[in-house]
């Protein structure tokens, strides 16, 4: 009797052509900057969770130009299982270039990218495999909750309800990119040739389904945070100028009404000249002051949409990469944007 095993569409899609039965099932995606302290413990952590759930997997560490022995250990790690393999970057190209660059160049089925501080727990890759299966072309992790300071919360929460209002898109709030993509979804993003690629959006705006988690992210392992206000703000900002274009147009709405204001005060300034007090004249400065404030945020986002085409036009790499560890010859020719 001839027996058939029917395997989720999800799968099935990506292990038919004979050229890619190679691939793994799984690709995990590691970034590092100074994590000695981290990056051996969560490649077995993370190796023994694939094991169990899949039947083949990569790991990808893509090191940013860590200053302490993190690259002397993943050299190591790199040449005691061959399917740890490391991208060493010239430089620290950021938080959202280096990550992606590195997605980019996975080979598996399916992607899974993830902290090495285990604040994004490897006991939940079993639970993104089995929506994955299911046919979830898209699993995300969404915290539950997260020790952080109140000021921190304020802005997050600020900038997740910006997004909620004006972008092009939805905005899921409190996800990381902690998650799994699917290889279609990682193609999809990867033609778009973004110099700066906000991810976690960005594979929002494919529209393929999404399936949350929620979870308590716990703190840190070992080793320091590398996130502090300034890098946090500059990865808001660059997420608002990639998704929220809706908000260009908020000046041209809002001319009118200036305009209207501007009339009002011109009629006050005048009658003033009767009364000799100097109230209005403070309320005008003082209304000149918002506008300019609102001026200065608007052009603020139109230079990073500028730099964003500048960036583009000008064919930039995410990285440029130093060395590779374990890549055969066929990742080596794939480009810095994807296969």
């Amino acid at each position: 009797m001839n027996h058939t095993i029917l395997m989720p569409d999800i799968v099935q899609d990506t292990i038919q052509s004979p050229e890619l039965e190679v691939r793994p099932v799984l690709s995990f995606v590691i970034p590092c900057y100074n994590e000695e302290d981290n990056v051996a413990a969560i490649c077995a952590a993370v190796t023994a969770e694939a094991e169990r759930h899949v039947a083949s997997h990569e790991i990808i560490l893509i090191d940013n130009g860590s200053t302490d022995a993190t690259r002397q250990i993943i050299r190591q790690l790199c040449e005691e299982d061959r399917r740890i393999k490391a991208i060493f970057n010239s430089r620290n190209f950021g938080q959202m270039r280096s990550p992606t660059h590195a997605i980019f160049q996975t080979t598996g089925q399916a992607v899974i990218g993830l902290c090495a501080d285990f604040q994004d727990p490897p006991n939940m890759i079993g639970q993104f495999v089995q929506h994955w299966k299911e046919g979830k072309r898209i699993v995300l992790a969404q915290r539950r909750s997260e020790k952080t300071s109140f000021i921190m919360r304020i802005v997050r929460d600020s900038c997740y309800n910006l997004l909620a209002k004006y972008a092009d898109y939805p905005a899921i709030p409190n996800v990381t990119g902690f998650g799994l993509y699917d290889r279609k979804v990682v193609d999809a993003v990867a033609a778009w040739n973004e110099p700066e690629p906000f991810f976690r959006g960005m594979i929002i705006e494919t529209g393929y389904s999404v399936q949350l988690i929620p979870y308590d992210r716990p703190d840190r392992i070992a080793g320091k945070t590398k996130n502090n206000f300034r890098t946090l703000l500059d990865f808001a900002l660059a997420s608002m100028a990639s998704s929220t274009r809706n908000l260009l147009r908020l000046p041209l709405l809002w001319a009118p009404f200036f305009g209207l204001i501007g009339a009002i005060l011109m009629v006050c300034s005048g009658l003033s000249l009767f009364w000799n007090g100097p109230a209005i004249l403070i309320a005008i400065v003082a209304l000149q002051f918002g506008f300019f404030s609102v001026l200065l945020g608007f052009l603020g986002l139109l230079g990073i949409q500028i730099r964003t085409i500048s960036d583009r036009s000008r064919q930039t790499p995410l990285v440029i990469e130093e060395e590779r560890l374990n890549f055969t010859e066929k990742n080596m020719l794939r480009t810095e944007h994807g296969a």
